[in-house]
Order: structure tokens, then C-alpha cells, then sequence
């Protein structure tokens, strides 16, 4: 069976390296494609996955649409030739379009039900769409999914960044760092560039909680790009992160997280490090499920932040069970059984 796998965003990798090891394990041949966006290629590399880079992210609408064009016309012409199986990606824009064009059956994994672009360009074109639970089916059917091609699941996408995670507890002293308080909040800025999310790329809603906490913590912020690395650049007690890094271990070693995007916090919930989403934007349904679990705390209101981190950091914190669906397994089912169809 031939797979053909795209992903285009720093995430995705992370989401898809054991699909990938368990594909190639079993002797299919696979085509990975990957976006220039972000970290994507440095945890391609690092995580020793062969891609083919095809096209990179544009900032303006206009950008947008000329990248996206541009992409298309380029898979078209290397995935056209390759008599592919089945098509894989997680909130790709160009691979269902690309694989419903060529009669390739795709899976699509979804989990941001406000992705009003993605959504209306991709979910129409699928032939199975893989969702949260939590997410409201009928949000998606407006989208143009068919529901009888969504399957759902218990638990996020990001259950799957930790099938063969092997915590790293050395991972302060491997990155050097130089920490003066006996406590560390890890940080992460918004995503700026995301269409869906209308924000200034030299400015972060963490700044002012940063002004804060530096006076109780060591800070680690992993910026998604060199201007939010700017942002805080040179401020005391605060340090950037070069990426690529095992963020899961800095995860679970840290005493608290603090993010102002969506995967870094739905993976801290996940490792149960306390974690505190200021996410900009609107509550996504799969923060609400951490949320509603008791394993994520929501607000944008800094003083509520603050006050938080500041309990967080001196309290201990209570493992809570949390049960979700073999989401791994699922995927490659649903892989077999479309490549199955096809043949």
C-alpha cells in the first residue's frame, strides 16, 4: 500500500512520527510531504523522517492564496504519478483538495472547530474525518462534512504526541540552562500567523504576565518565530528557547505552563503539569475538554493569571484520572481500510 502523508505545521510532526514508524514497520511505502513553515523541517530531521518539501506559509490573505495555489500545482504534479492508496494530514489545506482531484481517498484529522477557512475548503472533500467528541458535529456539518464520514473519539490529537515519549529528565542540564528560583514556568506566545486568529506579530498577550513572574521564577519562552523571540529578548530572568527541543520533557519538568496558543497547553494537561491556556482567541472545544476535566485553567484577564501561576507554583499538584480512546489505533485502521478500498 502506497501513503501519502503531507504536513504542514510544527505540531503535525510530532502527531504523526509513530503512524509513521508503524507504516514503515509494516512495509508500506510512504511519501512524506512537508510545508517550509516554522519548525517543521528541524523535527523532520531531528525525528529522522525523509519528507519532500513542497511550498511555505503566506502572512497576508493574498500571500495566503498564492502559496496555497502554488502548493497545489506543485503536489499535483509530484503525487499525480505516484498511484497513491490513501491520503493522510491533519488540517492540511492542499491534500484533500489534491487527493479529491485525483480520486486518492483521504483521512483528515480535525480539531479546530474554528478553522473557518481550513474547514469549508478541506471537510466537504474528505472521505473520513477524524474529531474529538467534544467537538459539535453539527459545527462541522456546516463546514460541508458529511456526518456519516465523521468519526469521533474521547480525548484530543495530541494523545498521540506521546505513544513513545520517553521523558528526558535531564533536559534542563542538556540545554544549559542557568536557573536562579527553584521554581520554572514554561511559556509560549500566541500563533500570530494563523489565519483564524487576528493578532500582532510584535506584540504578546504574555508580555505583562511576563513582568510579573520573572520576579518569582525562572521563565522559558519558546517563541514560534524570530519576532516573538524579540519581544522578550534580553529581560531578566527569562529565557528563549531555540527550537528545535523535547518539549515534552521540558513539559513534565517544569512546574507550570503558560500558553497563549493550543497544542503546548493540551499537552501539558495531558502530562498533567499544571497549565494555564490565555488563549486570545475563542475557548477551543478541545481546550474545553482539559478544561473540563479539571486539568487546564482558561482565562485572558492578567491579574486572574497571575494570582493562578502564583498558587500553581507553590502548590502541589494532584494527579486526576483521565480517560480517553485509543486514537492511534483508529488512525491506522481507517488508514487500511481506505487504502483497502481503493485497490
Amino acid at each position: 500500500m502506497k501513503v501519502w502523508i503531507d504536513i504542514s505545521n510544527a505540531p503535525h510532526v510530532r502527531f504523526f512520527k509513530d503512524v509513521i514508524t508503524y507504516l514503515e514497520d509494516q512495509g508500506e511505502d510512504l511519501i512524506v510531504t512537508a510545508r517550509d513553515f516554522g519548525d517543521i523541517h528541524k523535527l523532520l530531521d531531528m525525528y529522522g523522517i525523509d519528507y519532500i518539501s513542497f511550498g511555505k506559509h503566506g502572512v497576508s490573505l493574498y500571500d495566503k492564496l498564492k502559496e496555497n495555489t502554488l502548493r497545489l500545482n506543485e503536489l499535483v504534479d509530484i503525487i499525480y504519478p505516484e498511484k497513491i492508496d490513501v491520503a493522510v494530514s491533519k488540517h492540511s489545506i492542499e491534500l484533500p483538495r489534491v487527493a479529491f482531484g485525483l480520486g486518492i481517498p483521504s483521512l483528515y484529522v480535525l480539531d479546530n472547530e474554528h478553522a473557518l477557512a481550513a474547514n469549508k475548503l478541506t471537510l466537504p472533500l474528505c472521505d473520513t474525518i477524524i474529531s474529538p467528541r467534544i467537538i459539535d458535529m453539527w459545527k462541522l456539518m456546516k463546514f460541508g462534512a458529511d456526518p456519516n464520514k465523521i468519526l469521533s473519539y474521547e480525548g484530543t490529537s495530541e494523545l498521540l504526541h506521546f505513544k513513545s515519549f520517553e521523558y528526558n529528565e535531564n533536559i534542563f542540564k542538556d540545554l544549559n540552562l542557568d536557573l536562579k528560583f527553584p521554581k520554572t514556568i514554561l511559556m509560549r506566545p500566541e500563533p500570530s500567523l494563523a489565519s483564524y486568529l487576528d493578532a500582532d506579530c510584535n506584540k504578546s498577550v504574555l508580555s505583562p504576565i511576563v513582568d510579573v513572574l520573572k520576579e518569582y521564577s525562572n521563565i522559558l519562552i519558546l517563541p514560534r518565530f524570530k519576532e516573538q523571540a524579540n519581544i522578550f529578548k534580553d529581560i531578566e530572568n527569562v529565557t528563549i528557547l531555540s527550537p528545535p527541543v523535547d518539549t515534552s520533557s521540558l513539559i513534565k519538568k517544569c512546574d507550570l505552563v503558560i500558553g497563549a496558543g493550543g497544542t503546548m497547553n493540551r499537552e501539558s494537561a495531558i502530562l498533567q503539569t499544571p497549565v494555564i491556556s490565555c488563549y486570545p482567541g475563542e475557548t477551543l472545544a478541545v481546550d474545553q475538554f482539559y478544561i473540563n476535566h479539571d486539568l487546564m485553567f482558561r482565562s485572558t484577564n492578567n491579574e486572574d493569571i497571575i494570582n493562578k501561576a502564583l498558587d500553581f507554583i507553590i502548590t502541589s499538584n494532584e494527579k486526576k484520572e483521565l480517560k480517553t480512546d485509543d486514537l492511534f489505533q483508529l488512525i491506522i485502521n481507517n488508514i487500511y481500510k481506505l487504502g483497502n478500498k481503493s485497490k
